[in-house]
């Protein structure tokens, strides 16, 4: 009986195998007939264009005609600007350069990214003037200039002029950076400087062996040169200086120094200024090959991108007074940094201001929320490619959530671009922080037994309650000493390496504007009312492809409309949505005469025409005309590809400026969720209304 039960239960154990593998084989062929069905669905699925496995899909939906009128609005040249083109040669008499220089002028450059490029190009031109050999510039951001010698740290609390602690006197090679690279070679390539600038200054890599030693020893004259100094400043004080002593030490500041507007005679210098801001001044190799895998990265949908810099930094909201657009600790940041400025007579002001009335009137930063409400009221789909610039925003990623609420393909640097990728830009540097456990003090038992002792009767009270326990994240990063004290600390050394970073940061998103198809900034000023970063991106665009879009609304009409809204800010009535379409197509060529015109008087290379620009017709009474004045032909060795271009054919293209609604309320942040066919059908209506737009165009 025993024999049989076990016989039993080893045949019901292969039936429940058996049944097994039959219900296994039946699930595995349900899965391939699936498959089979499923098969042009997967195949829709691969055309989605992945950057990396951890990036935003972005669809390759919605494509529109590069033929078609909306393509033209949304992406197509700004037509009144065609017939300009870069031309930085030399038109007058130019001297060619003398063998023979006066000596040696040795710069040094504070400030960040966009101030560089504008000292640079000013000391080259002040080198022509004085006909002296340029030394080869020394960016102090990249050399940590508030000191790190040897691994130990100067005290930054001593008030000391650079004058009095050069830098010699700190390192060459510091810990901020990496030492595979000097000062100017951290940033820039420079061979293609000294070379691209062979027949305007002479340029060498460092000082004569004597004058360094001299420099070390602080025997040789200094100039802190004054913002905008005129070339007569150069002509009557610093020239018999360097006469007397055969070298100079310019301190270069506050982004500039000689005047942006020259006098007539000087015109060439502006020129020069041209040549060397957008020939001579190249990023080294390694920044260049990156910025261009990120451009791929951006351009393999094989559909174009908007560029925005947000311009939201700490210092130009504390110079403007904008502090109470923000809240809680962003609040406190904004005020802390204009108290500092109004003791430091940067800033002539009160430190409450009505950051309202500082809006309405344009002096604030538009923000991520209504740069994304005019881009999707001018037409632009919820799925545009849009490239942000700049590190980490004013106001934390709580600032840029509506924006990625309206589009869903918002990128940045770091979603293009792999850690290992940016950790090869830095090069070796020496590791700052100590993974090594420290050791504990060792315990004194006998003192500790005396300590008993002396402590007093017993039983002894309670101790107080613990204060509450403060956890690193809470008092970590550039806001964490907020609410630990009223003063600000000084910067760490990892803070010092971090400006040399940002460097090389912004020269990528400086890459990927410029080329960008349309660009918009959402401010273009900095924290000591400067043109900023977003400026000389504008002028190099201008310089380079004029007719790019690149937006700059009036932000006093902006505030106005959107103020006009502003309960049903999602939901705006065509009216509106008009009046912003008109106001963004305005901003194409009035940001010639306006705003950039402005800009020029405090930066020439926010504006570089027309001294740096050559048209290839004569304008004769054209809009381009009135907003920039009297424009030299091109040569006739320059290909221009245009002609001469009629009055007529310039006012038929005047038909496409004029601006109706091509879409209802519901194609303005309606979202597809995905669905293509909703998509094509916005495409369509689009279309179909330009044409009738351009129809009514004519007939006025």
């Amino acid at each position: 009986m025993k024999g049989e039960g076990k016989a039993g239960m080893k045949s019901k154990l292969k039936w429940v195998g058996l049944t097994g593998l039959l219900l296994s084989s039946l699930s595995i062929s349900v899965h391939f007939f699936l498959a089979m069905f499923t098969e042009h669905g997967v195949s829709d699925y691969q055309t989605s264009v992945t950057f990396f496995s951890w990036l935003p899909i972005i669809e390759s939906a919605s494509n529109i005609p590069k033929t078609s009128p909306l393509y033209r609005r949304l992406w197509g040249p700004v037509r009144h600007l065609q017939s300009l083109h870069p031309h930085a040669n030399p038109r007058g008499y130019y001297a060619d350069l003398s063998p023979d220089t006066r000596g040696y002028i040795f710069v040094r450059i504070q400030g960040g990214f966009h101030e560089i490029g504008n000292s640079i190009g000013d000391a080259v031109a002040v080198s022509r003037l004085l006909n002296a050999t340029l030394v080869v510039p020394e960016i102090q951001s990249t050399t940590s200039s508030k000191g790190i010698r040897s691994g130990v740290l100067i005290p930054t609390n001593l008030d000391l002029r650079y004058d009095q602690l050069t830098y010699s006197n700190l390192c060459i090679q510091s810990m901020g950076c990496s030492s595979d690279f000097k000062s100017f070679s951290y940033l820039y390539n420079e061979e293609q400087f000294i070379s691209a600038l062979a027949k305007d200054v002479k340029v060498i890599k460092t000082l004569p062996k004597g004058l360094k030693c001299a420099r070390k020893e602080k025997k040789i004259p200094l100039f802190r040169v004054p913002y905008r100094a005129s070339p007569y400043f150069y002509l009557h004080h610093v020239l018999p200086v360097l006469i007397k002593h055969s070298v100079v030490e310019l301190v270069i500041s506050n982004g500039g120094c000689l005047q942006a507007i020259l006098p007539p005679q000087f015109e060439e210098y502006q020129r020069l200024r041209c040549r060397v801001a957008f020939h001579a001044l190249r990023f080294r190799e390694e920044v260049e090959e990156l910025a261009a895998k990120i451009l791929q990265r951006l351009r393999s949908p094989g559909r174009p991108y908007i560029a925005y810099d947000p311009g939201m930094t700490r210092e130009a909201l504390a110079y403007y007074g904008c502090a109470e657009l923000f809240q809680d600790v962003h609040n406190e940041l904004i005020q802390h940094k204009r108290s500092w400025m109004i003791k430091r007579k940067l800033i002539k002001g009160k430190l409450s201001v009505d950051s309202a009335a500082q809006r309405f009137n344009g002096s604030c930063p538009l923000t991520p929320e209504e740069v994304g409400i005019l881009l999707r009221a001018y037409g632009y789909s919820w799925d545009t490619i849009i490239y942000v610039s700049g590190g980490e925003v004013f106001g934390g990623q709580r600032a840029l959530t509506p924006l990625h609420g309206m589009f869903d393909n918002v990128v940045d640097r770091t979603f293009l671009s792999a850690s290992w990728e940016m950790n090869r830009l830095y090069g070796r540097e020496t590791n700052l922080i100590d993974d090594y456990p420290k050791n504990l003090p060792a315990i004194n038992f006998e003192s500790k037994h005396q300590e008993w002792k002396l402590a007093g009767p017993r039983p002894r009270p309670l101790p107080p309650p613990p204060a509450r326990p403060k956890y690193p994240y809470n008092i970590e990063g550039w806001w964490g000493w907020v609410a630990e004290s009223d003063d600000e600390p000084e910067s760490t050394v990892m803070e010092l390496r971090m400006n040399a970073h940002k460097l090389l940061w912004e020269a990528i998103d400086y890459i990927v504007c410029v080329e960008a198809d349309v660009f918009i900034p959402g401010f273009d000023r900095d924290g000591k009312g400067h043109p900023n970063f977003a400026s000389l991106v504008m002028g190099h665009r201008l310089y380079q492809s004029a007719t790019s879009r690149t937006y700059l609304p009036d932000r006093k009409e902006v505030a106005k409309l959107l103020e006009q809204t502003r309960d049903h800010l999602y939901q705006a009535n065509a009216t509106w949505v008009k009046s912003v379409r008109r106001l963004m197509r305005k901003s194409l060529l009035d940001r010639l005469s306006g705003p950039l015109a402005k800009s020029k008087s405090l930066s020439f290379l926010s504006h570089p025409v027309p001294e740096c620009s050559c048209s290839s017709y004569d304008l004769q009474e054209s809009q381009l005309k009135a907003a920039l004045g009297a424009v030299h032909l091109c040569p006739s060795w320059m290909n221009t590809g245009s002609g001469t271009v009629s009055r007529e054919k310039e006012s038929e293209e005047d038909m496409d400026e004029y601006d109706t609604l091509t879409s209802s309320s519901r194609l303005f942040f309606g979202n597809p969720e995905g669905s293509h066919e909703i998509a094509g059908e916005v495409i369509k209506e689009e279309t179909r209304l330009e044409d009738q737009e351009e129809l009514e165009g004519g007939e006025r």
